[in-house]
């Protein structure tokens, strides 16, 4: 399991004073790529450099409490399958001051060249990190 907290901003609210429900997705991409920090040159190297996305290609997502400015995402992060190009990524995010779940999120994503859009293998030291996230059901 991978771990990652981030405040609430205040321009990520909407008028009701909750989280908009898409910014839950911003906050997935910014674990995944928190995840990806330990790459050489991290998840912008991956992109930049190596010329290596992770589009996604499926979500599903339940919201169960709100997250409010103030508060901090706690997000918790595990690797449910992991293909030959593709990624299983399920995200347990809860408000880090009282643990109440708010969101569970499933990503799906692949791994493509940025200059063609076509699926590639996992490169290795990338399936290294998403392999110590792997949960395997005994």
């Amino acid at each position: 399991m991978f771990l990652h907290q981030r405040p609430v901003r205040l321009e990520e609210v909407d008028a009701a004073g909750i989280v908009f429900f898409p910014r839950i997705l911003g906050y997935c991409h910014d674990t995944l790529a928190e995840l990806l920090s330990g790459l050489r040159g991290g998840y912008a190297a991956l992109l930049m450099e190596r010329g290596i996305g992770l589009p996604t290609v499926h979500v599903d997502v339940d919201f169960t409490a709100p997250l409010r400015f103030g508060d901090t995402a706690k997000i918790e992060l595990t690797v449910a399958r992991i293909g030959r190009s593709s990624a299983t990524f399920d995200m347990s995010l809860s408000r880090a001051r009282d643990d109440v779940a708010a969101a569970r999120v499933r990503l799906i994503c692949a791994c493509t060249t940025l200059s063609t859009l076509r699926a590639i293998e996992w490169p290795a030291d990338v399936r290294q990190i998403l392999e110590a996230c792997l949960v395997t059901s005994a």
